[in-house]
């Protein structure tokens, strides 16, 4: 700190303000972890989960860790597949320095519908290719050009909203624990689909594998349009509040529910 502030004294001083947080921020973690039993506090954490899960069933990684193998499948040869995936790489590059322009544009919710909607017909149309035009010389490209598609909907709009969405409506004192919990998942759905995805392509094809990650991806939409806030132009303590005043009407339903009966 001495090396990176004007004077020793500011140092210090930051140094101390350091401390106090830490201190504080200890206090408040530990009182934050036994809300985590209440409704509302669960109901975050799920839509969390829910979010990082679904990006990974869309299929990303089965383009993004065998998009070769996928090309190769439809038809290109060993290492035409190999240079056509460089084109993969290059719409995520794409679509990623898009997103991020797109963030400050678009609401979030609007913008993951778009993602999904543009992944799931993707991944329909490789299976309806797959269905009518397999064998011929034009059916290697018109995937190509739908893994394209794909990335491009997965890397400028579902990619950097995943990260902003869950960030956005976990409750800043049990961020920690909350981002903890949906990372987690999102890792062991990644492990999990990298792992089946090659037994999948050699034992269902090209065209039963595609249509189960399709849809998936129609669940993906449904649950982003029903249980997905808008958290754009919200502050943090708005997001907070419209899930707790949720929990509060869904309590007062049930009651009031119980009282008729």
């Amino acid at each position: 700190m001495k090396k990176i502030r004007a004077t020793a004294e500011r140092a210090k001083q930051e140094v101390r303000e350091i401390e106090e947080t830490l201190e504080k921020a200890a206090k408040e973690n530990a009182a934050a972890l036994s809300e985590i039993n209440l409704p509302w506090v669960r109901r975050i954490i799920y839509i969390g989960i829910g979010i990082a899960c679904f990006t990974q069933m869309t299929g990303v990684n089965s383009i993004m860790y065998y998009g070769s193998q996928v090309l190769n499948e439809a038809g290109f040869s060993r290492q035409a597949s190999i240079i056509a995936n460089a084109l993969n790489g290059l719409a995520s590059v794409v679509g990623t320095s898009t997103g991020i322009y797109l963030m400050t544009k678009m609401r979030r919710r609007t913008m993951l519908t778009v993602g999904f909607c543009g992944t799931t017909f993707s991944l329909l149309m490789i299976a309806i290719l797959a269905m009518t035009m397999s064998g011929s010389p034009a059916f290697p490209y018109l995937v190509l050009g739908c893994t394209v598609l794909f990335l491009l909907h997965m890397q400028g709009a579902i990619g950097p909203i995943l990260w902003l969405s869950i960030s956005e409506i976990i409750p800043l004192r049990f961020r920690g624990f909350g981002m903890g919990c949906c990372v987690i998942f999102l890792w062991i759905t990644n492990f999990v689909i990298g792992l089946v995805f090659p037994s999948l392509l050699a034992n269902l094809g090209l065209q039963m594998t595609f249509i189960i990650f399709a849809g998936i991806g129609f669940v993906a939409i449904t649950f982003t349009r029903l249980f997905v806030p808008e958290t754009m132009g919200k502050t943090l303590e708005e997001i907070e509040r419209q899930f707790c005043n949720y929990n509060r009407a869904e309590i007062q339903s049930v009651g009031t529910s119980l009282h008729e009966h």
